[in-house]
């Protein structure tokens, strides 16, 4: 039993072989997604594979390389969202200063509505953050000062540092299929200390495919040898850190049911 907790199934990647995706996420033991939101004004899409199908979830935001896109996007407007029975999370949203594909201050103040948001619905935050650490800490310390919210560091690829931080306030920390990746030992060494119960596991579907299939498109099926690496790293059986992981995934995501974590029909 294993949940891929980030992915983009909506994405045109998956247009032409979809059904045969969720099939190779079932028999590779995948009982859950959560589509993340990358740009709001196509979430009727990601909702609409939500209705159709019970073990995909959604999350609503907009992607800080999109945010120039919605500099007025207000924390109402994310709100207005989570009336939908499956948004179970606002996100993904965060700072990106390595591609700078947007300005600074226009990634700050929209994901300032993003934190309101989690704050005013109680549901998760799902975090993107990419050479921006200390924006990033300083804007989410600010925040939960005021008022606390949970969340999660999505792919995380983040500092020691960054990891304390996160703890700290509570979130969790998804690893992706970097973890795999030959050059990734200080990554590695990072997730071999966290409390386990503060770790999931995902996909980024289409992105960042784990070895033994790097270069290749992502699916969620792909979720298994993350989990491999990181049940070898924890030093504890497969089937062990998948129910941990999937345990922490429902705990964190409360609005999501576990109801639906078998039903692919």
């Amino acid at each position: 039993m294993l949940v891929d907790s980030h992915c983009h199934l909506d994405f045109n990647d998956f247009e032409e072989d979809f059904e045969e995706i969720l099939e190779r996420a079932r028999a590779n033991g995948v009982t859950a997604m959560l589509n993340a939101g990358n740009n709001i004004g196509e979430l009727s899409n990601q909702l609409a594979l939500s209705e159709k199908y019970p073990f995909i979830y959604t999350a609503a935001g907009v992607h800080p390389d999109n945010a120039a896109e919605y500099e007025n996007l207000t924390a109402e407007d994310l709100l207005a969202q989570t009336q939908h029975k499956k948004v179970v999370a606002i996100g993904e949203c965060g700072l990106d200063y390595y591609y700078d594909n947007c300005a600074r201050d226009i990634q700050i103040k929209v994901f300032k509505e993003h934190i309101k948001a989690a704050q005013e619905s109680g549901l998760p935050l799902i975090i993107h953050t990419r050479e921006a650490e200390e924006d990033t800490m300083t804007l989410l310390g600010d925040a939960y000062k005021e008022k606390p919210f949970s969340g999660e560091f999505h792919c995380f690829t983040g500092s020691q540092e960054l990891a304390d931080f996160g703890l700290s306030i509570g979130f969790y920390l998804s690893a992706s299929g970097i973890i795999t990746f030959n050059k990734s030992h200080e990554l590695r060494e990072v997730f071999a200390k966290l409390p386990i119960e503060r770790i999931l596991v995902e996909t980024d579907s289409p992105f960042l495919a784990p070895v033994p299939k790097r270069g290749r498109r992502n699916e969620p099926s792909f979720v298994l040898h993350t989990a491999e690496k990181l049940a070898q790293i924890r030093e504890i059986p497969l089937e062990k850190l998948a129910q941990i992981t999937s345990d922490n995934f429902y705990r964190l995501f409360r609005k999501a049911s576990d109801k639906g974590r078998y039903d692919y029909k």
